[in-house]
């Protein structure tokens, strides 16, 4: 049961105020950027061509509790440049019921930031709606040049990202316990200010262009009122056929696909985007306004798979390590299909059936009593073990979908909307214990909440079978 379960009947749940801000959300971002409402409109017409042509995955979605939940699922991305933007991000997300998991050093692929991912960690708030929030701050420590990097701090020490009504409503949130519908709906468009496009820059054009000289992305975070989102990303079951159909639509999709190669059991996450728009801005500091382009929003498309163990990571992390340090995908997209056949291939060495990724424990599953086993409980006919009960029908298992995201791919992601696919890799600089200490506090441990997750449901469904206290062998 969730915490928004003993609110009082005043208040609203947290998940609803997540959902009334994921929607102003795309309705904003939609307004904005058009092309993201053609990209919606395709990858629901994807997704229902592949529910209509596979019966056995609609049914296993709605076991799993995951169909509904497919239309309205998103997730965005947001660059924060400050330790006090991201402890107050970390509230204002609180207040919809989100929490930060994971860390992510994307300093691997040459990105100056570190992140976090925002979401709802109860696995009934992920079925009403699993909006995710990819959130960087930007590491001032890795711009090489001094100077810049003393102007960069006095830059963004001077804006508040915030409205003063927005910081009210999350105090009142938590030291009252909630907010009322009402509440909620100015709690949401007061939210939405921080997240807005903004068309006029903070900074000269020469100081943006020493910016963007350092980093795009560096110019992208400093010059602005706050961090504008970047991209809302839909999630689709054919990510394949979604980049195949984008130029269609007038959409140029990124060279190739980030994460594992097409399965029949998918795994992780895969991601692709369009190239990121060339937006018309003002730089501030001019007499005549100079104008000038910014190019930081684009669309981006996702396909979940199963949360692999520790395992299964490792194993992850090194086929795809060895695929990199072999085949580069140079600025342009060169060598693309040489990259994607080469994935393809090393990627047979992980098993792609559900059994096989369960019984070597490299995937997290969900276990339900059938009804058959319910019955056969009721006549004491179950054996005592859990392969036997799979076996015979009375043990179902479910894939559980992974909720976070890869450094790698999100790495891949952010230099494709910087202007390349050209993949790079680099010696981490990882520094979780300073994100932490600007988060306030300690980021959630995805692993743990997978195995959690796939504890109870064995304990659950034995319960519901009779024979809790048997021994029985679990997937670690």
């Amino acid at each position: 049961m969730t915490r928004s379960s003993f609110m009082p009947s005043a208040f609203v749940s947290t998940d609803r105020i997540r959902s009334l801000f994921t929607e102003a959300m795309s309705q904003m971002y939609r307004a904005e950027v058009p092309q993201y409402g053609t990209l919606i409109e395709l990858v629901a017409d994807v997704n229902a061509e592949v529910l209509a042509g596979n019966p056995e995955l609609r049914k296993r979605l709605e076991r799993a509790g995951e169909l509904d939940r497919i239309d309205v699922e998103r997730h965005g991305a947001i660059r924060l440049g400050t330790a006090d933007e991201l402890f107050t991000i970390r509230r204002l997300f609180a207040v919809m019921g989100m929490q930060a998991v994971g860390y992510y050093d994307l300093s691997v692929a040459g990105v100056p930031v570190h992140s976090t991912c925002f979401r709802p960690v109860d696995q009934a708030a992920l079925n009403v709606n699993p909006f995710r929030v990819f959130t960087s701050l930007l590491r001032l420590e890795l711009i090489e040049d001094q100077r810049l990097r003393a102007e960069a701090e006095r830059i963004l020490a001077k804006r508040r990202i915030y409205t003063p009504r927005a910081i009210e409503l999350i105090e009142h949130h938590e030291q009252g316990g909630g907010l009322t519908e009402a509440q909620a709906v100015e709690f949401v468009a007061e939210a939405l200010e921080t997240f807005r496009w903004h068309g006029e820059a903070t900074v000269s054009a020469e100081t943006y262009k020493r910016l963007h000289d350092a980093h795009r992305l560096i110019a992208d975070v400093v010059s602005f009122n706050g961090p504008h989102i970047n991209h809302l990303t839909p999630r689709t079951l054919d990510i394949d056929g979604v980049q195949r159909r984008m130029p269609e639509r007038g959409i140029t999709p990124k060279a190739v696909i980030e994460g594992p190669p097409r399965r029949d059991c998918d795994i992780l996450l895969r991601q692709t985007s369009f190239k990121a728009l060339e937006e018309p801005i003002a730089f501030a500091g001019e007499a005549d306004k100079t104008q000038g382009t910014h190019t930081a929003r684009f669309g981006e498309i996702e396909q979940r798979g199963v949360a692999l163990t520790a395992k299964g990571r490792a194993l992850y992390d090194r086929l795809l390590a060895s695929v990199r340090s072999e085949v580069q995908v140079g600025a342009a997209g060169a060598k693309a299909n040489d990259y994607d056949s080469e994935l393809t291939g090393r990627f047979k060495s992980l098993p792609d059936s559900w059994d096989a990724l369960r019984c070597e424990e490299l995937a997290f599953f969900h276990y339900s009593a059938t009804p058959a086993g319910i019955a056969a409980a009721a006549e004491g006919k179950l054996p005592r073990d859990t392969e036997s009960l799979i076996a015979d029908g009375y043990l179902a298992f479910d894939p559980i979908v992974y909720e976070d995201f890869l450094p790698v791919s999100a790495a891949g992601i952010f230099q494709s909307n910087l202007g390349t696919d050209q993949q790079q890799n680099y010696a981490t600089r990882s520094n979780r214990a300073a994100f932490e200490e600007a988060l306030g506090v300690a980021v959630q441990d995805e692993l743990r909440l997978y195995a959690e997750r796939q504890s109870a449901s064995l304990d659950t469904a034995m319960k519901m079978l009779g024979v809790a206290a048997l021994e029985l062998k679990t997937v670690a």
